[in-house]
C-alpha cells in the first residue's frame, strides 16, 4: 500500500495537476469512479490508477469500481492501492473520491476520437474563442456531446482542455467529443474550409441582430462562442457571416458562456430531430 504523499507514483499525479507536467509526461489526470468508468466504456484503459480499497468498499458504487479496477489492473494498467493521505496528495480536488488515475493525452487525440464514434453527418462545428475558464471550458464540452456536436475547435487562447478541472467539469466528453487546439487563425480558417466545408459562420454576441433559433442550423455551420470577458474576438467576427444573439426578458444583458453555448447547441439538435423525423415520416408514406 502507498501511505507516502511523496510516492512516486502520487508525484506523477502531482505533476499533471500542471501544463508542464502534463506535456512531460504526456498524460492527464482522472479523478473519482465516474471518469474512471467512462474511460472505461469508451476502451480506454489508464496506465496507472491508484485507490483507496477502504474508502471504495463503503457503498455499492465504490464497491463496482473496485470491480471496474480489476478488470483495469487484467488488461494491463499499474494499480496501486493507497492510504487517504497519499490520495489526497495526489489529487487536484479537496474531497478526493477514492480513485485516481493517469490517462495518456493521445487517447483523446482528435482522430482517435473520431473513430469511436458512429459515422453519422453531425452539421455543427463549435468554435472556442478564448474560453479562458475551466469549468467553462468542461461544461461546454459536456454540453456538445450532448447535443452531439461534430467537433470543438479551441482558439489559442482557451484553457487547457486537459486541465484536472475541464476533464471534471466535462464529466467524460474529452473520451467521445473530438477536439482541436489551433496554433492561429489561420488553423481555424482551415478547419473552416475542410470536408465538409462550412456553410455558414455565426459569432454568438450580445447585440447580434439575428435570433439564434431563426437561422438553419441543419447546414454545415460554424458557431464562435466568446471569451467570456470580452466576448467573440475581431478575428472571429470577421469569419462570422452573421452575428446571432438569444433574446432574453427583464433586462438582462448577457448569459454565461456556457450557457449560451448549450442554448445554441441544443437548439441545432432540436432542428436536426425535426428534420430526421420529417424523413421517417415521408419514409413511411
Amino acid at each position: 500500500m502507498i501511505t507516502s504523499g511523496s510516492n512516486q507514483h502520487i508525484a506523477l499525479l502531482r505533476a499533471l495537476h500542471t501544463p508542464r507536467g502534463r506535456a512531460e509526461h504526456g498524460a492527464f489526470l482522472l479523478e473519482g469512479p465516474h471518469l474512471l468508468e467512462a474511460a472505461l466504456h469508451a476502451g480506454i484503459v489508464p496506465h496507472l490508477i491508484i485507490y483507496d480499497p477502504a474508502d471504495l468498499a463503503r457503498n455499492a458504487d465504490g464497491r463496482k469500481t473496485l470491480g471496474q479496477i480489476e478488470d483495469a489492473r487484467a488488461q494491463g494498467a499499474e494499480v496501486y492501492d493507497a492510504a487517504p493521505i497519499a490520495i489526497e496528495r495526489g489529487a487536484d480536488t479537496r474531497s478526493p473520491q477514492g480513485v485516481l488515475a493517469a490517462v495518456a493525452a493521445g487517447e483523446v487525440a482528435a482522430e482517435k476520437v473520431r473513430a469511436r464514434r458512429r459515422g453519422r453527418m453531425r452539421p455543427l462545428l463549435l468554435v472556442l474563442d478564448a474560453i479562458s475558464d475551466p469549468g467553462n471550458l468542461g461544461t461546454i464540452l459536456r454540453s456538445a456531446l450532448a447535443a452531439d456536436v461534430d467537433e470543438l475547435l479551441l482558439t489559442p487562447g482557451c484553457a487547457d482542455p486537459l486541465n484536472p478541472k475541464v476533464v471534471r467539469a466535462g464529466a467524460g466528453a474529452h473520451f467521445h467529443l473530438p477536439l482541436r487546439e489551433a496554433r492561429d487563425w489561420k488553423d481555424v480558417q482551415n478547419a473552416l474550409r475542410g470536408a465538409p466545408a462550412v456553410k455558414q459562420v455565426l459569432a454568438a454576441t450580445a447585440d447580434g441582430h439575428t435570433h439564434y433559433d431563426s437561422l438553419d442550423l441543419t447546414q454545415r455551420t460554424a458557431l464562435l462562442i466568446g471569451n467570456e470577458a470580452h466576448g467573440v474576438s475581431a478575428e472571429g467576427l470577421r469569419l462570422a457571416t452573421a452575428q446571432v444573439s438569444i433574446p432574453m426578458w427583464n433586462r438582462v444583458e448577457s448569459l454565461n458562456a456556457a450557457v449560451a453555448a448549450s442554448v445554441i447547441v441544443f437548439e441545432a439538435a432540436r432542428q436536426r430531430r425535426a428534420v430526421e423525423a420529417e424523413q421517417v415520416t415521408d419514409a413511411h408514406r
